[in-house]
């Protein structure tokens, strides 16, 4: 079997994984997700976050952002370009949203942006990881394309924190050449750091 074709079998495994878990069992890791990460130095520190809105069984991210909109943080999600990149406009909660082909909801044409190099912490959604903080996504690499174009910027980059359910961690998960690193994944359980 092709290392792709090896790609979008276990893309498939995990995504079948998330999407079993009951809507008491996401709300109990979104819930825990919050707690934790809303201790951590990062989440602390961190003025402009960009969140993500589940989807397919992905971990929801959504009690996180409402508590960053009521501690006054700038909050961003992703926004599709023409160019198979991402845009992240900022959204307070009540910000009006339109559907994109995916069926993801994300912020209307006119909402303020800020460039992905100025955010000082990205949420990514992945669909599978490894203890060494492989990613893999759904693979359309619009988060890779991103951030592929900002790695050599002067300005530091914020950090890219994936997150996932606990179920989702596979024993090796090859990395592609295109993967952009993350700098640590976050699950219900917890969050692990990668030194790279």
């Amino acid at each position: 079997m092709s290392e792709v074709a090896q790609r979008q079998q276990l893309r498939s495994q995990m995504r079948a994984r998330r999407r079993a878990l009951s809507a008491a069992q996401q709300m109990r890791a979104a819930q825990s997700l919050a707690t934790h990460l809303s201790q951590h130095l990062w989440f602390r520190q961190a003025k402009h976050i960009a969140f993500y809105l589940p989807n397919d069984g992905e971990i929801d991210p959504r009690p996180l952002l409402n508590l960053s909109l009521a501690l006054g943080k700038a909050c961003y999600l992703p926004v599709i370009t023409p160019q198979q990149q991402l845009i992240f406009r900022r959204t307070d909660g009540h910000s009006a949203l339109v559907t994109n082909r995916y069926g993801i909801a994300e912020p209307a044409q006119g909402a303020p942006f800020r460039p992905h190099w100025l955010l000082d912490l990205v949420l990514l959604p992945l669909v599978a990881f490894d203890n060494a903080g492989n990613r893999l996504g759904m693979g359309g690499g619009y988060y890779d394309r991103t951030f592929a174009t900002s790695l050599h910027r002067p300005h530091p980059m914020g950090r890219r924190l994936g997150l996932a359910h606990s179920c989702q961690r596979v024993e090796c998960l090859a990395s592609a050449s295109w993967d952009i690193p993350l700098h640590a994944i976050a699950t219900e359980s917890g969050t692990q750091s990668i030194v790279r």
